[in-house]
């Protein structure tokens, strides 16, 4: 009785481990799929040589894939992004809610991103008034060099240039390179209309 009871036990907790596993891989793809995704934000002669990371949900980052031109490419919230060695100290410095080092940085983003607010550098989601805006492919220019663009308004337009954060010390240019996805574009006029219903 006790060793049948025994075995039941076992059998489960092996279920049990085995469940989690599997739940472990679907939720983390594999290093190749991973870094093919990581490298998809970036043209590709910069691709070509990029070290390749993973953040975990602390910020903790481990290298996937050694690089030797100085651009590590990551996958952040479903965001993908290379970015230089000044602009991984710029977001090191935003998420740590710190100055920005004042030095130019430039950080590609070819696959365009999910959607962000544009005025609160710290919003997780679309609110009525935090002007949210989805960029197709862009480039983003961190420093002084994106200061000395011009571009002042907070209000975005994802077909041009634009400043982003304007007035924070996370102010930074938006430089569409490339159409935006259908799917983008579709998510982004609802998202327009669904801000003219409310004024």
């Amino acid at each position: 009785m006790h060793r049948a009871i025994r075995r039941v036990a076992f059998a489960v907790s092996f279920l049990a481990l085995a469940g989690l596993a599997a739940a472990q891989k679907e939720a983390a793809p594999s290093d190749a799929k991973y870094i093919a995704e990581a490298l998809s934000a970036a043209p590709k002669g910069i691709a070509k040589g990029a070290s390749v990371v993973r953040m975990d949900k602390d910020g903790k980052m481990t290298t996937v894939r050694a690089g030797k031109n100085g651009f590590t490419c990551m996958v952040v919230s479903g965001d993908k992004m290379c970015a230089d060695a000044n602009s991984m100290g710029f977001f090191d410095a935003w998420m740590k809610h710190q100055a920005p080092p004042d030095k130019l940085g430039v950080t590609y983003m070819m696959a365009g991103d999910n959607g962000a607010s544009n005025t609160d550098p710290y919003a997780t989601g679309k609110t009525a008034d935090n002007h949210w805006v989805m960029t197709g492919p862009h480039v983003m220019i961190v420093g002084p060099a994106a200061k000395s663009l011009g571009l002042t308004s907070s209000e975005a337009d994802p077909s041009g240039p634009y400043m982003m954060w304007v007035g924070t010390p996370y102010e930074h240019a938006m430089i569409p390179v490339g159409e935006a996805k259908p799917a983008m574009k579709m998510a982004a006029k609802e998202s327009g209309e669904m801000g003219d219903m409310k004024k």
